[in-house]
């Protein structure tokens, strides 16, 4: 990578620290590289990136955001992932870093907030923004089906009371 190159990576790399909503960085040491397409592969299914930076640039292009208290974190053989919905890039991360023990969270941050690794697997813990939808609908909904419910209960009734009269008048 020349000059020019490594200037253009940094810009990038800046703008993705920016944007994103959080950021995790891990030590992938011993992932084959099988291990970590998996990895690339399902934080983008999940709407995250994955990128392997070379620290001293990394700690360059988190110069000026709001993640900069997690530029210590950048020693040995970092990965950074990255993903606009605060929950999905620390989901993710967690979710292999249990499958596969070479990979260890080393932190991460979630806009000005630096996490260590205990509070990267709390916010992995919390449910995503779709999850949260769902149950909102969910409790909306709930109210609404019962007073339908409500409002048939009578009708029913009456007509087994109706039905059951007639049982009766039939039978006499």
């Amino acid at each position: 990578m020349d000059r020019a190159e490594k200037r253009e990576f940094v810009a990038w790399l800046n703008g993705a620290f920016k944007e994103s909503g959080s950021v995790v960085v891990a030590h992938y040491t011993g992932l084959t590289v099988a291990q970590m397409s998996d990895l690339r592969s399902k934080m983008r299914d999940a709407g995250g990136s994955v990128k392997v930076a070379k620290n001293r640039l990394a700690k360059i292009a988190l110069q000026g955001t709001e993640s900069e208290g997690i530029a210590d974190l950048f020693t040995g053989q970092t990965v950074v992932a990255y993903a606009n919905d605060p929950i999905t890039a620390p989901k993710v991360a967690v979710e292999f870093a249990k499958a596969n023990d070479k990979l260890v969270i080393l932190g991460g941050a979630m806009g000005a907030t630096t996490l260590n690794a205990d509070g990267v697997k709390s916010l992995a813990s919390l449910p995503s923004l779709d999850e949260l939808r769902a149950k909102l609908v969910g409790m909306i909904q709930t109210p609404a089906q019962r007073l339908a419910v409500l409002t048939s209960a009578p009708a029913g009734q009456i007509a087994r009371v109706i039905g059951a009269h007639a049982r009766k008048n039939e039978a006499a």
